[in-house]
């Protein structure tokens, strides 16, 4: 009979403690594959949109519903309809365009916005990779304006996510624009 396999997680012993039975298992390192998934989805989802920034374009409508996924792993941005072209004459979007729960606050505020407004969106798709949903969407679209345009993203510190993807999705969820990540600097 066989007794070990290096590819399955070694079980070193087990404890029955006030009816609940504890395993101490082999310590991996590198996480679980969901945690392995979304951090490659958004390292390339970051990739793609460094691209776009330094052509002079915002997505503004990242969302999962566009962000594909391939057979062999690639993972690509999908559906410029709403793309801006950030021109000389014209170095930030005015617009209010996207979907509004993964709206940055400006783009909801009416407020100038450029290529940020694409990190604060990926943010809300770590949210939703995370907890299944993006913030507010139990919320009537205006509610849900209206909490991002005033609060921005809840706290993520009390959605009970990994500590190092709260710091990171904090960069990318900044209300403050000068001091939200940008794609470029997110992928260092």
């Amino acid at each position: 009979m066989c007794t070990f396999s290096s590819n399955l997680l070694f079980s070193s012993s087990s404890h029955l403690v006030n009816e609940a039975v504890l395993l101490v298992l082999e310590y991996m390192d590198g996480g679980s594959l969901t945690h392995v998934k979304r951090m490659a989805v958004g390292y390339m989802c970051l990739q793609g949109l460094a691209f776009l920034h330094a052509n002079q374009v915002v997505h503004r409508d990242i969302k999962s519903d566009n962000i594909l996924l391939g057979w062999d792993g690639a993972i690509k941005l999908a559906d410029f309809g709403l793309c801006g072209w950030l021109g000389p004459k014209q170095g930030r979007r005015r617009s209010m365009v996207g979907t509004t729960w993964w709206m940055a606050p400006e783009v909801v505020r009416r407020h100038p916005y450029g290529p940020k407004v694409d990190t604060w969106s990926l943010g809300i798709v770590g949210i939703e990779m995370a907890k299944g949903e993006p913030p507010y969407f139990c919320e009537t679209e205006d509610t849900a304006m209206y909490l991002i345009a005033t609060q921005g993203a809840p706290d993520l510190y009390k959605l009970g996510l990994p500590s190092g993807l709260c710091d990171f999705l904090d960069w990318c969820l900044q209300m403050d624009v000068d001091r939200r990540g940008s794609a470029k600097e997110l992928l260092q």
